[in-house]
This record gives structure tokens, C-alpha cells and sequence, in this order.
């Protein structure tokens, strides 16, 4: 059996947050429990706590105890000119909202994503290119806000990433250091500034999570 601990700290709340998930196989299908802090902090509840059951490549099926609600979520892969098309469907049951994403790889550097809530006329897409598979451009058009989002990603040595995310919505950069590891885990810090008010202090977030077997 598989055990996650993700731990997250936001410096401009002074506030730290943590979760723990259990994940094992039965088969062809894996189980998975996750809680966080808000579950055993004062007094053990049901705040926070969630099951899933998923079959990789195919479904998954999660419910969130507290709220007593399901989200459910097929994948799919159909060709187009021998070109695969991943397509995902997902709904919620509480909110009742159904999300369609589909993804084109054209090759190995160039993909096409879009993402639509259906009923709500809006559109979300996508463009991937992977320069010398170490630099990554992913430029993106929101057509409900008619506005465009610029991210450039790049690999640092073997385990780490450089990446920046711009959104011209609200004029926001955000800039992401990240590294993988399986002996130290997994770290994420973030830094996030609002161009219009100028470079001031950024607000800081810092994520880590250990996988371990059981």
C-alpha cells in the first residue's frame, strides 16, 4: 500500500495546511482515501475527507464525504489521421457541471488542448510546445474573458523546473520553482506578484509531499 503526505504553507496567511492519502490496488482498479488537517485537528470529522476508486486510463469516481458529493470523470483515446486525441469527460454532482477536455498530440513537441463547461458557451484553448525537450511555451486564449495567458516552463539539471505564468485578465506573474525526487520528495515554491501595482513583495507558497510504501 502507497502513502502521500502534502504538506502547504502560504505566507501571506502565516498559515500552514496539511493532507494524507492511503492508495493500494485491488485489481485492476486502485483505492484511494484522502483527509486533511481539518479532519483530526479538533476532534476527528469528516471535514476533509475524501474516497476515490480509479481504473487508470479509463475512470475515475470521487466522493467528497462532508458535502456528500460525486464527481466522476471517463478517459478516452480516439485517433484522428493517426493522431491520438485524449478525450476526458467530467461531471460533478453537486454543482452540476459537465467539463469536456480534449487533447491533440501532433508529435512529440506540439499538442492542442481545449476545455469547455458545457452549457456555459465558454472556451478554453491551448497550445504546447516543447523546445529541445528541456523549454516548454504553452500559450493560452480564454474566449469568455477574451484574454490570453503566456506560461514558459524550463528543465533545470535533472529534477528541477523553472516556470512563469503570466494571465493579462488581471495582469498577475506568477514564478514556480519546482523539484522532484524520490529520496527527498516532491517541492513546489511560489511566488506571485501583480504587475499593475508593480513589483512589491510577492506573495510566497510553499509546497512539499513524500510518497512511501506501507
Amino acid at each position: 500500500m502507497k502513502a502521500s503526505f502534502k504538506a502547504k504553507y502560504d505566507a501571506d496567511k502565516a498559515t500552514a495546511a496539511s493532507a494524507v492519502t492511503l492508495a493500494f490496488n485491488a485489481g485492476d482498479v486502485k483505492l484511494r482515501a484522502s483527509m486533511t488537517d481539518a479532519t483530526v485537528v479538533n476532534g476527528p470529522s469528516l471535514n476533509g475527507l475524501a474516497l476515490a476508486v480509479e481504473k487508470p486510463g479509463s475512470f475515475t469516481i470521487d466522493y467528497n464525504v462532508p458535502k456528500k458529493d460525486f464527481r466522476f470523470m471517463f478517459m478516452n483515446t480516439i485517433r484522428i489521421s493517426d493522431k491520438p486525441l485524449n478525450m476526458v469527460y467530467s461531471h460533478s454532482r453537486g454543482d452540476q457541471r459537465t467539463v469536456l477536455d480534449g487533447t491533440l498530440v501532433i508529435d512529440s513537441a506540439n499538442k492542442v488542448s481545449a476545455n469547455h463547461v458545457l452549457g456555459s458557451g465558454n472556451c478554453k484553448l491551448k497550445y504546447t510546445y516543447v523546445h529541445g525537450g528541456v523549454t516548454t511555451f504553452e500559450p493560452s486564449y480564454d474566449l469568455a474573458k477574451d484574454s490570453w495567458d503566456f506560461a514558459v516552463s524550463r528543465k533545470l539539471y535533472e529534477d528541477h523546473v523553472l516556470k512563469a505564468v503570466y494571465q493579462t485578465s488581471n495582469q498577475n506573474l506568477q514564478l514556480d520553482w519546482s523539484t522532484r525526487s524520490k529520496m527527498i520528495g516532491s517541492y513546489k515554491v511560489s511566488a506571485q506578484f501583480n504587475v499593475e501595482d508593480g513589483l512589491k513583495v510577492p506573495r510566497l507558497t510553499a509546497e512539499s509531499s513524500w510518497d512511501i510504501e506501507l
